[in-house]
């Protein structure tokens, strides 16, 4: 029988064939249960390991087996002893390492707790501020609501004064017409009594009718009355004040998002003239001489605001007084600049909305789509109020003046224009077009940016 090649190499390491055998054995039963015996040979059959290597056996450095399923690399022998000395010395940091560490990890602790405490004072400050405030708007709504209480008393003490008044002077007149009332009570029995035949009566009647002369009602009793006109001036005095404060008080919000607003001269027509202060822009027949922008319109008089609208809510207001056709509005920087098109006009296209006048009608409009205002009175419309929510893509247009609502544009009325959900893509600018007017008008003289600012 041919001998086993592993025969050989058993013999060198002191095993005799039965050991083999043995080992074999062990082998193939631990390979049966799924479980490598290298290591187990290893001990069993090899010289036991030196004290380094024993040393980096503890350190957790061992053999892998070559039939192993685990992903990391195969280290079928030991490392360097060099190596594992070095290896040793980065894994245990010194006693100066770890006491640089502890103080770094205490400073940053303390670190820590000072900026939760910060935070916790700075809630609390929140909520104090906050109740601070709450009482200082209802001293001021307090201090609204006794000077309106004192105008009431005011006014129904100056009713009564009027009705006292007039009922004086009714009293002094009702109390003549009663004198004569019994005068003609009396005379009225004294022909009686005449007409009894008595001589003494008929001296008497005749007496009495000789005295008594009718009266007749004095035209001044007829002025007599409450001043009823004055009272009529009173209530829409109160009803314009009431109205005024309510705009005021709904227009207070939106002067809370307002912020100064100037014109871009570089987007200015060549007809338009700007003034130094920026918020004022004049028409004029005479074209300017500078080199054209590339941002500048040059067909059509417009301009835009030099600030853009990125997020939040932002409000601004255009007196329009003295001008006879416009276009207040707001529009993407991405609004075309050249040629006559829809592109470059405001409210023609879906980069730009706008409220105009022209012809004396105002309407609305946006992609080229219109509908007339709404709350538009009998006066001219003298300022428009522009609010813009961007985050919610909301924009309303305003009569600055009543803050009645001329066009709403927002998700819930945009089917009307484009049939689409809307929000804002891009930041908004401020936008004021002069337009042609009739022939027999002259053309418009200048629009402002308004300077807002709270008392």
């Amino acid at each position: 029988m041919r001998p086993c090649p592993g025969q050989g190499f058993c013999k060198k390491l002191g095993m005799d064939s039965d050991q083999s055998s043995e080992m074999a054995e062990k082998k193939a039963s631990s390979v049966g249960n799924g479980q490598s015996t290298v290591a187990q040979s290893g001990q069993s059959s090899l010289p036991a390991p030196s004290a380094g290597t024993h040393s980096v056996l503890q350190d957790g450095l061992s053999f892998t087996p070559l039939d192993s399923n685990d992903a990391r690399a195969v280290q079928p022998f030991p490392r360097s002893p060099k190596l594992q000395k070095k290896i040793a010395k980065a894994g245990q940091p010194s006693q100066e390492q770890l006491s640089r560490r502890m103080e770094e990890l205490q400073a940053e602790r303390s670190k820590t707790e000072a900026h939760i405490q910060s935070l916790k004072k700075r809630r609390a400050d929140l909520s104090r501020s906050t109740e601070l405030m709450k009482q200082q708007v209802r001293e001021h709504f307090q201090n609204m609501r006794c000077v309106l209480k004192q105008d009431e008393q005011a006014v129904q003490d100056s009713l009564e004064l009027d009705l006292r008044q007039t009922r004086t002077k009714l009293d002094y007149v009702l109390k003549n017409w009663e004198q004569h009332q019994d005068q003609v009570t009396k005379g009225i029995k004294s022909i009686q009594r005449a007409l009894s035949n008595s001589p003494t009566a008929e001296e008497d009647g005749k007496g009495q009718s000789e005295n008594l002369s009718p009266k007749k009602p004095d035209a001044s009793e007829m002025e007599i009355r409450l001043s009823e006109e004055r009272f009529e001036r009173l209530l829409k005095t109160l009803s314009s004040i009431s109205k005024q404060l309510k705009a005021q008080l709904q227009r207070k919000t939106l002067l809370l998002d307002s912020s100064p607003m100037v014109i871009d001269r570089q987007t200015c027509h060549s007809l338009v003239t700007v003034t130094s202060e920026g918020r004022c822009m004049y028409f004029s027949d005479c074209a300017r001489s500078a080199p054209e922008h590339p941002l500048q319109f040059d067909k059509v008089c417009c301009a835009l605001g030099s600030s853009p609208v990125t997020n939040g809510q932002s409000y601004w207001e255009v007196d329009v007084r003295c001008c006879s056709a416009w276009a207040v509005g707001a529009t993407y920087a991405s609004l075309e600049r050249k040629g006559r098109d829809k592109g470059t006009k405001l409210g023609r296209n879906r980069n730009s909305w706008c409220v105009e006048l022209r012809n004396n009608h105002l309407s609305a409009w946006h992609n080229d789509r219109h509908v007339p205002c709404q709350g538009v009175g009998q006066m001219p419309l003298e300022k428009v109020g522009v609010w813009v929510n961007y985050d919610k893509g909301q924009l309303m247009f305003y009569d600055a003046d009543t803050m009645v609502v001329l066009q709403r544009f927002s998700a819930a009325v945009m089917p009307v224009f484009d049939r689409a959900h809307h929000q804002f893509t891009e930041p908004l600018y401020p936008a004021i077009r002069f337009l042609r007017p009739p022939e027999n008008q002259l053309w418009p003289n200048h629009v402002e940016l308004c300077h807002l600012h709270t008392p």
